[in-house]
């Protein structure tokens, strides 16, 4: 069995790793047209000792030679990840470390280069990526387990060794966002009117969307959006872009993401396009005592009068995202709703809910959108399941999980037997010991 192949898969989970060193080192390993270089590796151990994570350069050189194999594999059998998917993850990526700096001059700032440098750099280490992962769901998209199998593997289990399930709940929210102040809209205001102005005097509208605007997605093609369906863009934006003509400048138009200047570029039936720079508040500055306030206030009000939690969410959050959706708060890990209670929640969620009972409302606690927004939440307990010894009745889903990854683990062992034969290997000497690949 191919040693540690969990540990392999999950030390070459996707990442983009900012500040890594891109500088030719030492070539270590060369897995047909793909290198691996020393600096990678010990990258790889020092991102995992920051975490707490143990690992040895032989793992983390074994996760690299792993995912070097399946991206050299998917080319060998033309299995292809389109460059819009690509663009999509890059900029969901970026946007992700607008949310942790909280703006871009901050990354420009800490990184040393602009954003669009760190785009090229790690848009070739994401195809990689996502390639591989591509190539993984290839190899297991025939892998499926029988109610059968489960009971089987779950009878398989010595009784003195079945493992103890924590207690697990399903958590609602109502969210109330931190307004943003008439100062900082002025200032916003101001600066795009400025913009606007000096458009108008003959500057180059993509030159300036590509050094001001924040829409990661967009920035980088002078602003523009493409050609766009009607009913796709908040109203707002659309309102603007439908209703001027083909050319002009709006005025500034404030909607959920900031504040844009927009520019019609072609309508067409049903579609339209345009392209637009936006401008985003600091929401780290943001004061959350209104959002306190208002969620005090109706807390009270839903505790006392016992109102229906779901029609508040639905009247009170301004969380887009969840408030047509009762609520419900996903595991941004696995995407379920069922979350199990421990420090591995979202960051300050396992605070909040640890002493919750069911049906327990939460006082209002501190809240980051996904788009870094920052506000109050009310958080309850809808559902929950106390720690218990895992049984079949209760935990199936969780021991399909672990019967299904049984069978993946041997198809992929299978694999790996297959490929080896295809792909050229070469390992440096100072790496011969660690036995990569070696059943």
């Amino acid at each position: 069995m191919f040693k540690k192949i969990v540990l392999a898969f999950s030390l070459a989970a996707p990442l983009i790793s900012f500040g890594q060193s891109t500088n030719v080192d030492k070539i270590i390993a060369k897995i047909d047209n793909y290198y691996i270089l020393k600096s990678e590796v010990e990258g790889i151990k020092a991102r995992y000792e920051k975490e707490g994570h143990k690992v040895s350069s032989c793992e983390a050189l074994e996760s690299m030679a792993i995912q070097k194999l399946l991206v050299a594999k998917a080319e060998i059998d033309s299995v292809i990840v389109e460059n819009d998917q690509i663009k999509e993850q890059l900029d969901a990526r970026m946007n992700q470390m607008v949310t942790l700096y909280g703006n871009e001059k901050n990354i420009v700032d800490q990184f040393g280069k602009s954003i669009e440098t760190l785009k090229n750099e790690f848009r070739t280490e994401l195809k990689e990526q996502m390639t591989a992962e591509k190539m993984k769901q290839t190899i297991f998209e025939k892998v499926k387990v029988t109610p059968q199998e489960v009971k089987k593997f779950f009878e398989s289990i010595p009784k003195d060794s079945l493992p103890t399930v924590g207690t697990r709940v399903q958590l609602s929210q109502i969210v109330r966002l931190a307004p943003v102040t008439p100062e900082l809209r002025h200032d916003l205001v101001t600066k795009l009117q400025g913009i606007k102005q000096r458009i108008q005097n003959g500057e180059d509208f993509a030159a300036m969307a590509k050094e001001y605007s924040e829409d990661q997605g967009s920035a980088a093609n002078g602003g523009d959006l493409g050609w766009t369906k009607r009913g796709s863009m908040v109203p707002e934006f659309e309102a603007a872009a439908m209703n001027q003509d083909t050319g002009k400048l709006s005025d500034i138009v404030e909607s959920e993401y900031g504040f844009h200047l927009i520019q019609t570029l072609g309508k067409r039936g049903q579609e339209y396009r345009a392209r637009h720079i936006l401008l985003m508040p600091d929401y780290l500055i943001l004061s959350t005592d209104e959002p306190k306030r208002y969620l005090d206030s109706l807390r009270k009000v839903i505790i006392a009068d016992t109102l229906d939690w779901n029609k508040m969410v639905k009247l009170h959050s301004q969380d887009d995202l969840t408030k047509d959706a009762g609520g419900i708060v996903v595991n941004p890990q696995t995407g379920e709703t069922w979350q199990t209670v421990d420090v591995n929640m979202e960051p300050g969620l396992y605070f909040v809910v640890s002493s919750l009972k069911l049906g327990d409302i939460s006082a209002p606690a501190n809240y980051r959108t996904a788009q870094g927004k920052t506000g109050m939440r009310l958080i309850k307990v809808i559902a929950k399941k106390e720690g218990h010894q895992i049984n079949l009745k209760d935990d199936y889903e969780e021991l399909k999980g672990y019967a299904l990854n049984l069978k993946q683990n041997k198809r992929i062992e299978d694999w790996f037997g297959e490929a080896l034969s295809e792909v050229y290997i070469n390992i440096d000497k100072e790496y011969e010991t660690c036995n990569l690949f070696k059943r």
